[in-house]
């Protein structure tokens, strides 16, 4: 049985930890962006830059709504995990234990028993991706449309996936390239470089698209409800009528639904390339032999 417990001061501070990160962007968006008339497709606002030894170092709005989605995401699993008791568990609690579970049997399914301790990161990986992707629903630039942010979440698989090929040593690495036949070398090393491209792009071209058409959908209503519309009398002629409900049904599909799923895909690709990348059966032989040779040293010794 779940217990209702009240809020405590640590609580309180907690969700406004969570909420605050978000109203800060609005009102810094409200007083900082320009306003812009039709249609504007741009890329993140830049709000300033710092002088840096190669390049100019660019601030832009993709990186403070990725921080603020940091700080978001991170007072809510610590709003949900305060408290956590044995007996009598409190509904923050049933839903904390649901996400581990749920995420936990992801990992479980999808990658070998030598990642069974990744659930963290994937959570972290859904987590990020789909609250970056649902902040287009209060008018803010969303993360995951900025393909510098989803890059980056690719040049990191790419690290792990790397590293996990070294397992192995350099050797086992090398010949991973030449796998299933020599002939094939060039076309895996190719593969190899398009992953974290592949990942990325991905990610970035599904939520960018989903903006554009939400925005192109919307401009063409509120000009078809001027055309049609136009002729009623006063303050009703400049209502874009045809704007109002449809856009909305479409932000659900492509802000909420498309940005969950693509959180989802690139979680679901992460797990398969990096269990896929891990050498499994060659790890286990290449730790009994190193075992082996310590054991016949201490026995020689």
């Amino acid at each position: 049985m779940s217990q209702k417990r009240r809020l405590t001061a640590v609580d309180i501070l907690l969700l406004l930890g969570a909420i605050l990160p978000i109203v800060a962007i609005i009102v810094l968006q409200i007083l900082t962006k320009p306003a812009s008339e039709g249609i504007s497709l741009s890329g993140a606002y830049i709000y300033f830059t710092v002088d840096m030894p190669l390049q100019p170092l660019y601030i832009t709005e993709a990186q403070i709504n990725s921080w603020a989605v940091i700080i978001t995401v991170t007072c809510l699993c610590l709003f949900l995990t305060r408290g956590m008791k044995v007996d009598k568990p409190s509904a923050r609690q049933h839903l904390a234990e649901w996400i581990v579970e749920k995420t936990e049997g992801l990992v479980k399914d999808n990658m070998d028993p030598f990642f069974s301790n990744y659930g963290p990161f994937i959570c972290a990986i859904l987590g990020l991706s789909a609250f970056s992707s649902l902040l287009s629903l209060f008018g803010l630039f969303p993360p995951t449309s900025d393909l510098n942010v989803v890059g980056g979440w690719a040049v990191l698989v790419f690290i792990l996936i790397t590293y996990y090929k070294f397992k192995c040593g350099p050797w086992g690495y090398a010949k991973s390239f030449a796998q299933p036949v020599a002939l094939l070398t060039p076309i895996n090393i190719i593969s190899e470089v398009a992953t974290p491209i592949s990942m990325a792009f991905r990610h970035y071209g599904n939520v960018l698209s989903g903006t554009v058409i939400s925005v192109l959908v919307a401009s063409g209503l509120g000009g078809l409800s001027a055309i049609v519309l136009g002729w009623l009398p006063g303050v009703l002629g400049d209502i874009p009528f045809l704007r109002i409900g449809i856009p909305a049904i479409l932000s659900i599909y492509f802000d909420v639904f498309s940005g969950c799923l693509q959180a989802f895909i690139f979680a679901m690709l992460t797990m398969m390339y990096v269990s896929g990348a891990f050498p499994a059966e060659d790890y286990a032989a290449r730790r009994a032999k190193i075992e082996a040779k310590k054991q016949n040293k201490l026995g020689g010794n």
